[in-house]
């Protein structure tokens, strides 16, 4: 068996390549430092072998976009980028399996709980359309060419310097200007990363779509304390739902350029969490609590 995986200097793909090599023969991709490097948002990468198994974890990680270059960075890299990928592995040989790291973000929810693969996809957002897209064409590429395919939607992914949200959430508490709203009640659904590297290639052989969470879902306030308590410093003080609501209707006019309006704001103070129970059925997922072995790097502590 040998492996192919994309975006192997990203946060996720780097931890699941440094799992990976010690159990398979693995090649990596990514746009710079790696066996192949190539810019799949620009380029077909001219692959000199075929693989037996391909785990495509590159893309752009969810932001919120300022400008119309951002926004179409996002279909850029997230679909041209699964698309040209496909082109290579269609010149070069298909594999037997195919893993594609998707996104809760396609199903455009920004509350309900234990959502699961059945509902719609129904992303307004740049990011969740790009996922929904690339999905589809993988979905279609190996129906075409009888590869066994699986694709992982993952919620928060956790680990030791994450991007996006959570890395923001970690450098404001260790700075000490991040605030819980109105308690930090809200359940999210989230998932380490090293669960998600060790279990990539057993899901693999199963094929399908899956939702991949920690089955606990912690509240902001627990998530926060953690992350306090591994930096040594103060668990985060309570914003008012009240004064954050003030703050988000000024941000609603101001426009995007400010970070903070209603629709964050609705996003922090309610409950997003999905259900994981279809892989623990197929393939055996059994997660470790996200709280009970989160590991915290930060560079300015």
């Amino acid at each position: 068996m040998n492996c192919l995986i994309t975006g192997s200097n990203g946060f996720l793909g780097k931890i699941i390549s440094n799992f990976l090599i010690n159990n398979i023969e693995l090649s990596t991709l990514s746009r710079s430092n790696a066996d192949y490097s190539v810019d799949l948002s620009n380029e077909v990468p001219i692959f000199k072998k075929p693989f037996n198994i391909v785990i495509h974890a590159a893309g752009k990680a969810h932001s919120v976009p300022g400008n119309d270059f951002e926004k179409n960075e996002f279909n850029q890299v997230n679909f041209f980028g699964t698309k040209n990928l496909l082109e290579g592995l269609t010149k070069s040989g298909v594999p037997q399996y195919f893993v594609f790291i998707s996104s809760v973000s396609v199903y455009g929810k920004d509350f309900g709980i234990g959502i699961d693969e059945n509902a719609a996809l129904r992303a307004l957002d740049p990011y969740g359309i790009s996922k929904i897209k690339a999905e589809k064409i993988v979905l279609d590429w190996c129906k075409q060419h009888q590869v066994i395919c699986t694709i992982l939607r993952l919620p928060l992914v956790v680990g030791p310097n994450p991007p996006g949200n959570l890395g923001s959430m970690i450098n404001g508490i260790n700075k000490g200007y991040y605030l819980n709203v109105a308690g930090g009640s809200a359940k999210k659904s989230m998932v380490l990363a090293s669960d998600v590297a060790e279990f990539v290639l057993k899901a693999s052989e199963v094929g399908g779509i899956y939702n991949l969470t920690d089955g606990y879902h912690p509240t902001l306030f627990e998530l926060s304390n953690t992350i306090a308590k591994q930096l040594g410093k103060k668990p985060p003080l309570g914003m008012p739902f009240w004064f954050a609501k003030l703050i988000a209707f000024f941000g609603d006019l101001i426009g995007e350029i400010v970070p903070f309006n209603s629709r964050k704001l609705r996003k922090m103070n309610t409950s997003l969490t999905f259900d994981d129970s279809k892989a623990r059925v197929y393939f055996g997922w059994n997660p470790t609590p996200v709280l009970e072995n989160l590991k915290i790097k930060c560079n300015n502590k």
